[in-house]
Protein backbone atom coordinates (compact mmCIF):
# COMPACT_ATOMS: atom_id res chain seq x y z
CA UNK A 1 0.00 0.00 0.00
CA UNK A 2 1.35 3.39 -0.64
CA UNK A 3 1.10 6.21 1.10
CA UNK A 4 0.55 9.94 0.18
CA UNK A 5 -1.16 13.00 2.01
CA UNK A 6 -4.53 13.57 1.04
CA UNK A 7 -5.93 17.22 1.05
CA UNK A 8 -7.87 19.78 -0.57
CA UNK A 9 -7.29 23.38 -2.27
CA UNK A 10 -8.82 25.95 0.35
CA UNK A 11 -8.65 29.57 -0.15
CA UNK A 12 -6.76 31.54 2.40
CA UNK A 13 -9.72 33.64 3.18
CA UNK A 14 -11.64 30.37 4.57
CA UNK A 15 -9.07 29.45 6.33
CA UNK A 16 -8.72 32.92 8.38
CA UNK A 17 -12.34 32.59 9.01
CA UNK A 18 -13.34 29.09 9.48
CA UNK A 19 -9.92 27.70 10.27
CA UNK A 20 -9.54 23.70 9.58
CA UNK A 21 -13.18 22.49 10.84
CA UNK A 22 -14.32 21.42 8.04
CA UNK A 23 -11.02 19.65 6.44
CA UNK A 24 -10.71 17.84 9.70
CA UNK A 25 -14.52 16.63 9.42
CA UNK A 26 -13.79 15.60 6.15
CA UNK A 27 -10.75 13.28 7.39
CA UNK A 28 -7.89 15.45 5.48
CA UNK A 29 -4.79 16.18 6.11
CA UNK A 30 -3.07 18.85 4.02
CA UNK A 31 -3.89 21.18 2.52
CA UNK A 32 -3.06 24.19 -0.66
CA UNK A 33 -3.93 27.40 0.13
CA UNK A 34 -5.01 29.77 -2.29
CA UNK A 35 -4.57 33.17 -2.17
CA UNK A 36 -5.68 35.70 -4.62
CA UNK A 37 -6.62 38.81 -2.42
CA UNK A 38 -3.15 40.46 -2.04
CA UNK A 39 -4.14 42.74 1.26
CA UNK A 40 -4.76 39.31 3.52
CA UNK A 41 -0.79 38.36 2.82
CA UNK A 42 0.43 39.71 5.74
CA UNK A 43 3.16 38.54 8.59
CA UNK A 44 0.33 38.73 11.00
CA UNK A 45 -2.08 36.15 8.93
CA UNK A 46 1.01 34.15 8.38
CA UNK A 47 0.82 33.34 11.88
CA UNK A 48 -2.88 33.15 12.50
CA UNK A 49 -3.01 30.90 9.78
CA UNK A 50 -0.27 28.42 11.61
CA UNK A 51 -2.07 28.82 15.01
CA UNK A 52 -5.92 28.17 12.95
CA UNK A 53 -4.38 25.28 11.65
CA UNK A 54 -1.82 23.84 14.19
CA UNK A 55 -1.38 20.03 14.30
CA UNK A 56 -4.70 19.42 12.61
CA UNK A 57 -3.65 19.88 8.80
CA UNK A 58 -0.23 20.78 7.03
CA UNK A 59 0.19 22.92 4.46
CA UNK A 60 1.63 21.51 1.75
CA UNK A 61 1.92 24.60 -0.88
CA UNK A 62 0.77 28.44 -1.57
CA UNK A 63 -1.58 28.70 -4.73
CA UNK A 64 -0.55 32.70 -5.49
CA UNK A 65 -3.21 34.42 -7.87
CA UNK A 66 -2.52 37.93 -9.64
CA UNK A 67 -4.05 40.99 -9.77
CA UNK A 68 -5.90 42.01 -13.29
CA UNK A 69 -8.05 40.21 -15.40
CA UNK A 70 -8.69 36.98 -15.72
CA UNK A 71 -10.58 34.90 -18.27
CA UNK A 72 -10.56 31.00 -18.55
CA UNK A 73 -10.52 30.21 -22.28
CA UNK A 74 -9.02 30.29 -25.47
CA UNK A 75 -10.21 33.46 -27.09
CA UNK A 76 -9.24 35.75 -24.04
CA UNK A 77 -6.87 33.46 -22.02
CA UNK A 78 -3.92 34.43 -23.83
CA UNK A 79 -4.25 38.11 -23.35
CA UNK A 80 -5.28 37.93 -19.95
CA UNK A 81 -4.06 35.34 -17.56
CA UNK A 82 -0.40 34.92 -16.02
CA UNK A 83 2.92 36.39 -16.60
CA UNK A 84 2.56 36.14 -20.63
CA UNK A 85 0.47 39.47 -21.09
CA UNK A 86 3.01 42.50 -20.97
CA UNK A 87 0.36 44.89 -20.09
CA UNK A 88 -0.29 43.16 -16.68
CA UNK A 89 3.84 41.61 -16.08
CA UNK A 90 5.29 44.43 -13.58
CA UNK A 91 2.31 43.94 -11.37
CA UNK A 92 1.93 40.28 -11.47
CA UNK A 93 5.59 40.15 -11.11
CA UNK A 94 5.62 41.81 -7.63
CA UNK A 95 2.06 39.94 -6.58
CA UNK A 96 3.68 36.88 -7.07
CA UNK A 97 6.90 37.96 -4.95
CA UNK A 98 4.37 38.91 -2.43
CA UNK A 99 2.90 35.72 -2.52
CA UNK A 100 6.79 34.14 -1.97
CA UNK A 101 6.93 36.14 1.16
CA UNK A 102 3.68 34.59 2.72
CA UNK A 103 4.47 31.31 1.82
CA UNK A 104 8.13 31.70 3.91
CA UNK A 105 6.08 33.68 6.84
CA UNK A 106 3.75 30.31 6.64
CA UNK A 107 7.51 28.56 6.83
CA UNK A 108 6.56 26.18 3.90
CA UNK A 109 8.37 25.20 0.79
CA UNK A 110 6.21 25.73 -2.45
CA UNK A 111 4.68 28.26 -4.51
CA UNK A 112 2.55 27.63 -7.63
CA UNK A 113 0.44 29.69 -9.94
CA UNK A 114 -0.51 29.58 -13.35
CA UNK A 115 1.68 31.78 -15.59
CA UNK A 116 -0.50 31.71 -18.92
CA UNK A 117 -0.48 30.72 -21.77
CA UNK A 118 3.03 30.39 -22.66
CA UNK A 119 3.96 30.47 -26.42
CA UNK A 120 4.79 27.30 -28.00
CA UNK A 121 7.84 29.06 -30.41
CA UNK A 122 10.77 29.86 -28.65
CA UNK A 123 12.08 32.22 -31.33
CA UNK A 124 10.04 34.94 -29.99
CA UNK A 125 10.39 37.93 -28.41
CA UNK A 126 7.47 37.17 -26.34
CA UNK A 127 8.61 33.80 -25.09
CA UNK A 128 12.20 35.62 -24.34
CA UNK A 129 10.21 37.68 -22.61
CA UNK A 130 8.03 35.40 -20.32
CA UNK A 131 11.16 33.27 -19.39
CA UNK A 132 12.94 36.51 -18.10
CA UNK A 133 10.02 37.26 -15.85
CA UNK A 134 9.53 34.09 -14.55
CA UNK A 135 13.38 33.88 -13.89
CA UNK A 136 13.01 36.64 -11.82
CA UNK A 137 10.17 35.70 -9.74
CA UNK A 138 12.04 32.06 -9.35
CA UNK A 139 15.12 33.59 -8.46
CA UNK A 140 13.34 35.44 -5.38
CA UNK A 141 11.76 32.51 -4.57
CA UNK A 142 15.49 30.77 -4.21
CA UNK A 143 16.68 33.41 -2.16
CA UNK A 144 13.69 32.66 0.27
CA UNK A 145 14.35 28.93 0.09
CA UNK A 146 11.30 28.28 -1.81
CA UNK A 147 10.43 26.15 -5.05
CA UNK A 148 8.58 27.99 -7.52
CA UNK A 149 5.98 25.17 -9.15
CA UNK A 150 4.05 26.49 -12.94
CA UNK A 151 0.16 24.67 -12.47
CA UNK A 152 -0.13 22.55 -16.00
CA UNK A 153 -2.61 23.28 -18.45
CA UNK A 154 -2.07 26.11 -20.33
CA UNK A 155 0.89 24.96 -22.02
CA UNK A 156 1.95 21.11 -23.65
CA UNK A 157 4.20 19.24 -21.43
CA UNK A 158 7.16 19.78 -23.81
CA UNK A 159 6.48 23.66 -23.79
CA UNK A 160 6.77 23.60 -20.08
CA UNK A 161 9.77 21.73 -19.84
CA UNK A 162 11.70 23.54 -22.18
CA UNK A 163 10.76 26.69 -19.92
CA UNK A 164 11.78 24.95 -17.23
CA UNK A 165 15.31 24.17 -18.94
CA UNK A 166 15.19 28.42 -20.26
CA UNK A 167 14.76 29.79 -16.93
CA UNK A 168 17.19 27.62 -15.63
CA UNK A 169 17.27 28.81 -11.78
CA UNK A 170 17.03 25.04 -10.50
CA UNK A 171 14.09 25.29 -7.92
CA UNK A 172 11.32 25.20 -10.87
CA UNK A 173 8.51 22.15 -10.12
CA UNK A 174 5.40 21.22 -11.59
CA UNK A 175 1.78 21.50 -9.75
CA UNK A 176 0.43 18.74 -11.65
CA UNK A 177 -3.09 19.38 -12.67
CA UNK A 178 -4.45 16.18 -15.05
CA UNK A 179 -8.07 17.46 -15.90
CA UNK A 180 -6.22 21.01 -16.94
CA UNK A 181 -4.11 19.34 -19.27
CA UNK A 182 -7.64 17.73 -20.88
CA UNK A 183 -9.70 20.95 -20.31
CA UNK A 184 -7.29 23.22 -22.43
CA UNK A 185 -6.80 20.00 -25.02
CA UNK A 186 -2.91 20.43 -24.44
CA UNK A 187 -2.18 16.58 -23.21
CA UNK A 188 -2.84 13.05 -22.17
CA UNK A 189 -2.16 13.28 -18.53
CA UNK A 190 -1.24 9.73 -17.90
CA UNK A 191 1.43 10.44 -20.79
CA UNK A 192 2.46 13.81 -19.34
CA UNK A 193 3.57 12.55 -16.27
CA UNK A 194 6.34 10.28 -18.31
CA UNK A 195 7.38 13.85 -19.98
CA UNK A 196 7.65 15.67 -16.37
CA UNK A 197 9.10 12.62 -14.44
CA UNK A 198 10.91 13.94 -11.38
CA UNK A 199 9.99 17.19 -11.55
CA UNK A 200 6.08 17.02 -10.29
CA UNK A 201 5.82 18.28 -6.54
CA UNK A 202 2.06 18.76 -6.23
CA UNK A 203 -0.81 17.00 -7.52
CA UNK A 204 -4.53 18.61 -8.06
CA UNK A 205 -6.79 15.42 -8.43
CA UNK A 206 -8.98 16.87 -10.74
CA UNK A 207 -11.36 15.50 -13.75
CA UNK A 208 -12.42 16.14 -16.74
CA UNK A 209 -13.09 16.34 -20.49
CA UNK A 210 -11.50 17.40 -23.60
CA UNK A 211 -12.59 20.46 -25.40
CA UNK A 212 -15.48 20.04 -28.25
CA UNK A 213 -14.75 23.45 -29.89
CA UNK A 214 -12.11 25.81 -30.29
CA UNK A 215 -13.15 28.82 -27.84
CA UNK A 216 -14.59 27.10 -24.71
CA UNK A 217 -12.40 24.81 -22.27
CA UNK A 218 -13.15 21.12 -21.70
CA UNK A 219 -15.73 20.24 -19.20
CA UNK A 220 -14.51 19.83 -15.37
CA UNK A 221 -16.10 16.34 -13.68
CA UNK A 222 -16.51 15.34 -10.66
CA UNK A 223 -13.37 12.66 -10.04
CA UNK A 224 -13.60 9.28 -11.39
CA UNK A 225 -15.89 10.35 -14.07
CA UNK A 226 -13.75 12.26 -16.75
CA UNK A 227 -11.34 10.96 -18.54
CA UNK A 228 -8.27 10.69 -16.09
CA UNK A 229 -7.34 7.45 -15.22
CA UNK A 230 -5.90 7.68 -11.71
CA UNK A 231 -4.84 4.54 -11.40
CA UNK A 232 -2.56 4.74 -14.03
CA UNK A 233 -1.48 8.28 -13.01
CA UNK A 234 -0.66 7.33 -9.75
CA UNK A 235 1.50 4.37 -10.09
CA UNK A 236 3.55 6.61 -12.70
CA UNK A 237 3.71 9.75 -10.20
CA UNK A 238 5.42 6.77 -7.73
CA UNK A 239 7.62 5.69 -9.89
CA UNK A 240 8.88 8.99 -10.76
CA UNK A 241 9.47 9.18 -6.98
CA UNK A 242 6.66 11.21 -6.11
CA UNK A 243 5.99 11.86 -2.52
CA UNK A 244 3.81 15.07 -2.25
CA UNK A 245 0.14 15.91 -1.86
CA UNK A 246 -2.54 14.61 -3.46
CA UNK A 247 -4.87 17.97 -3.24
CA UNK A 248 -8.63 18.03 -4.81
CA UNK A 249 -9.73 20.45 -6.00
CA UNK A 250 -13.51 20.56 -7.28
CA UNK A 251 -14.67 23.81 -9.42
CA UNK A 252 -17.71 23.89 -7.62
CA UNK A 253 -19.91 25.40 -4.90
CA UNK A 254 -22.46 24.48 -2.07
CA UNK A 255 -23.42 21.15 -0.68
CA UNK A 256 -21.93 19.07 -3.72
CA UNK A 257 -18.81 20.03 -3.81
CA UNK A 258 -18.02 18.59 -0.32
CA UNK A 259 -19.89 15.51 -1.53
CA UNK A 260 -17.74 15.07 -4.68
CA UNK A 261 -14.38 16.08 -2.24
CA UNK A 262 -15.37 13.37 0.11
CA UNK A 263 -16.30 10.96 -2.95
CA UNK A 264 -12.57 11.61 -4.71
CA UNK A 265 -10.73 11.01 -0.90
CA UNK A 266 -11.89 7.84 -1.15
CA UNK A 267 -11.25 6.80 -4.62
CA UNK A 268 -7.83 7.83 -3.53
CA UNK A 269 -7.61 5.96 -0.57
CA UNK A 270 -8.59 2.76 -2.46
CA UNK A 271 -6.23 3.42 -5.26
CA UNK A 272 -3.14 3.83 -3.25
CA UNK A 273 -4.31 0.70 -1.56
CA UNK A 274 -4.34 -1.34 -4.51
CA UNK A 275 -0.44 -0.02 -5.45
Amino acid sequence: MAHLPIGVIVSLQSVLERGAAEMVELGLETCQISAWDETLLTPENAARVKETLGDHVTIASLWAGWPGPKVWDFMEGPLTLGLVPAAYRAERIAALKRGADFAHWLGISDVTTHVGFIPENPATTEYREVVIAIREVAQYCRKLGLFFNFETGQETPTTLMRTIEDVGTGNLGINLDPANLLLYGKANPMDAVDIYGGLVRGVHVKDGRYPTDGRRLGQETPVGEGLVDFPVLLNKLLRHGFQGALIIEREISGPQQKVDILKAKNLLLKILQAL
